[in-house]
């Protein structure tokens, strides 16, 4: 699962990101608004916003998010206590609102809660189950094990299954914003249909 944390105090941020990572998310980090923004239909999971950030700020963000992502889970991370900003936040549709300091366990019990897949098992159909938390196939009580960019490529394609997903998004999401190629997306598709039937996954 890819959560993105806007954060502009880079030492917070690495801390989370450390923290995040060792929970098995994959994580983004964005220092500034308008950065964390050209970024947000990058196939994200959750969304953790400070709201004092340069040029553009959280709570600005969190109404785009609002807009085009309405079922993704925010949470804002903020040192202003302020009540106004608090009841700004939620009634713009934060989840839930952590204010500074607070544990790193805080944090990921908020995500866990918030921003895990809601099932973690998702019929593929035609017998085929995937598995999210212990990464394999399931067909006929037969475990198909995954790698690691298989996975967060069903993980990507099941969050919509209607959806044509296009190059871009899935260069980010599966190779973590590395550069990939076409030939190395289609290499992994026909690696995945090898594992289960071919009509289940096109391109």
């Amino acid at each position: 699962m890819k959560i993105l944390v806007l954060e502009d105090n880079e030492r917070l941020c690495k801390l989370i990101e450390n923290a995040l990572t060792r929970c098995g998310y994959i994580v983004d980090c964005f220092y500034d608004g308008e950065d964390a923004l050209t970024a947000l239909a990058d196939g994200y999971s959750c969304f953790i916003l400070d709201i004092n950030v340069p040029n553009l700020d959280g709570i600005s963000i969190l109404e785009y998010i609002r807009l085009n992502h309405s079922n993704t889970p925010v949470i804002i991370i903020s040192s202003n206590h302020d009540l106004e900003k608090i009841q700004k936040s939620y009634e713009t549709g934060c989840d839930d609102y952590l204010k500074k300091p607070f544990f790193m366990y805080e944090l990921t019990q908020k995500i866990q809660k918030l921003c895990s897949l809601k099932a973690t098992k998702i019929d593929l159909g035609e017998g085929y189950i995937l598995d999210f938390d212990k990464r394999f196939l399931i067909k006929d009580q037969q475990e198909i094990k995954l790698a690691k960019k298989e996975i967060l490529l069903l993980e990507l394609l099941a969050k919509d299954i209607h959806r044509v997903f296009s190059f871009d998004e899935i260069e980010e999401y599966v190779w973590e914003g590395d550069p990939s190629t076409l030939m190395n997306i289609r290499a992994l598709v026909k690696r995945i249909r090898k594992k289960f039937l071919r009509t289940l996954l096109k391109l």
